[in-house]
């Protein structure tokens, strides 16, 4: 059959311009030398670094792990004041009280807003929080 340049072509013009690649998946404890989970990286005090995911590891959830290269990672940026500040002050508002301003050494229940003490009466153990209750305010 011979074509003209006027026939009609069929084309998605929401379709990829490249065909979708695919990546090797490795079982459990097989991938090679040389390729580490997030994690992994993050125990070799590394980071990805922005590098694209070079194959998967399956793993019992039903997500599959990335795995990058561990030559082509980065170190893990060392942790400033500024971002220690910061992630107290995160972890200090789901961990302190807002009926009676005790701060634990856990997060609260989302779901009561407060602790269990202010909830339902039940006395919190002193050595499971980091100051006693809020004193009030002198005007």
């Amino acid at each position: 059959m011979h074509t003209n340049d006027n026939d009609l072509v069929d084309v998605d013009p929401f379709g990829p311009e490249e065909p979708p690649t695919t990546i090797p998946v490795y079982k459990r404890n097989q991938a090679p030398e040389g390729l580490a989970t997030k994690r992994q990286l993050k125990e070799l005090g590394l980071r990805p670094g922005g590098q694209q995911v070079v194959a998967e590891v399956e793993t019992r959830g039903p997500k599959n792990g990335f795995l990058y290269e561990i030559a082509l990672a980065k170190p893990v940026r060392p942790m400033t004041l500024a971002k220690e500040y910061a992630l107290d002050k995160a972890m200090a508002a789901r961990q302190t009280c807002p009926e009676c301003g005790r701060r634990f050494f856990y997060c609260l229940r989302i779901s009561l807003g407060i602790c269990l003490e202010c909830h339902e009466g039940t006395p919190a153990d002193p050595t499971s929080y980091l100051n006693g209750p809020a004193s009030p305010t002198a005007a």
